[in-house]
């Protein structure tokens, strides 16, 4: 109980305490104090604390004294507000979600650019024209884009071309193998297999540029090598030439994706632009080879086989899978240039999820479960790889 007044304080205990235990009906403690009404104000802005408080507490004989305790009342100042800092860090959470939007947009376009792909390659088997057009689909729209400035052409060099090189090697193979590969087998069993791509990443990291990681990392990489060869084992339709192409595609881009890491690190030319010089130099370096091994003969039978069979939707084909594509490799290179090249093995691993899933609804391939659930530890597999490499 606190009593205020302007400037003074009551100070009486009026009643002598006069047995050892307190009673319920009789209070041990009253306080009279003397009220001037004249004088009295209260004051009901700030409240009134007792600042101490002795001899407090049970009497045990009468005293003939009166006993009293000094109760100090002061004014208690106002509440002053405590600062709460709460930082949010805008720039972390933009660069994820960008990220994020990189990797779901090179997913569907990947998608799309399979399906497409595979309709071409089932009418028109002709594996190194097809990835020819590609390339320069490619080509074509970024020079279209520099040139009427919707995009700033890049400022390059004869080091930069001499750096680039090896990458659009290693960019050419892996091209060509995947294409080899999707016109031999199903879709979905050319990707079971290069979702082992990790444990290629791995690898080369290892025994070529002296790398080393934890265990549970090579632990990992088991269940990735044991998924795809159950799946291999088990396919249906297997095929040596599309299974080899599977894997020398994964070696290739493997090489690339490092080398581009490298290639990109100080320059200039990153991203979009940089993955356009990339199809400038591959598709120079495929087309000679394209003219060996298939050549202009072979070309000009097999697209009058495939429009007299498909019709005049057989070249819109060629155009989806040519600008697809492009498409979804220009996003995914924009993607490296945010992300390590194992972080980037790992979302193309997954991103064979979608698009094994989408093969088999669209072209019906049968699949057996156990064939199924080899690619199910392959691709668990991956996941376990990434969180062992964080």
């Amino acid at each position: 109980m606190a009593f205020s007044t302007n400037q003074y304080s009551y100070t009486t205990f009026s009643k002598h305490i006069t047995k050892t235990r307190f009673l319920p009906s009789k209070p041990l403690i009253n306080f009279t104090p003397p009220i001037n009404k004249k004088n009295t104000t209260l004051s009901h802005n700030k409240p009134l604390y007792i600042s101490s408080l002795s001899k407090f507490g049970y009497v045990s004989e009468p005293d003939d004294s009166s006993s009293s305790i000094k109760c100090n009342a002061y004014e208690a100042s106002r509440s002053q507000s405590i600062p709460i800092n709460i930082e949010f860090d805008q720039e972390n959470a933009a660069q994820k979600l960008k990220i994020g939007a990189y990797f779901a947009t090179w997913w569907a376009l990947n998608v799309v650019f399979n399906i497409y792909n595979k309709k071409v390659l089932n009418a028109f088997p002709f594996p190194w024209l097809t990835s020819t057009l590609s390339l320069a689909a490619g080509s074509l729209i970024m020079l279209v884009s520099w040139a009427t400035r919707i995009a700033e052409a890049p400022e390059t060099d004869f080091e930069f071309w001499k750096t680039l090189f090896p990458v659009a090697v290693a960019h050419t193979i892996g091209h060509v193998a995947a294409t080899v590969s999707m016109s031999k087998v199903a879709v979905s069993f050319t990707h079971i297999i290069k979702s082992g791509e990790p444990a290629f990443s791995v690898l080369v990291s290892r025994f070529v540029l002296g790398e080393t990681f934890p265990l549970p990392v090579y632990l990992s990489l088991l269940p990735i090598i044991g998924g795809c060869a159950l799946s291999a084992a088990t396919e249906l339709n297997f095929n040596l030439i599309g299974f080899m192409g599977a894997m020398l595609s994964n070696l290739a881009f493997v090489f690339r994706n490092i080398f581009s890491k490298k290639g990109m690190k100080g320059k200039s030319v990153g991203g979009m632009n940089y993955y356009a010089c990339l199809s400038m130099l591959s598709l120079l370096i495929l087309t000679p080879f394209a003219f060996a091994v298939e050549g202009p003969q072979l070309w000009a039978v097999g697209w009058q086989n495939a429009l007299s069979q498909i019709g005049p939707n057989f070249v819109w084909w060629v155009v989806a899978q040519s600008v697809f594509y492009h498409l979804y490799n220009q996003v995914s290179y924009m993607s490296l240039n945010e992300i390590s090249p194992l972080t980037f093995s790992i979302g193309n691993t997954m991103k064979r999820i979608s698009v094994i899933v989408a093969s088999i609804i669209i072209f019906q391939t049968p699949l057996q479960p156990i064939t199924a659930l080899g690619a199910a530890i392959a691709i668990s597999g991956t996941f376990l790889y990434s969180q062992a490499k964080q």
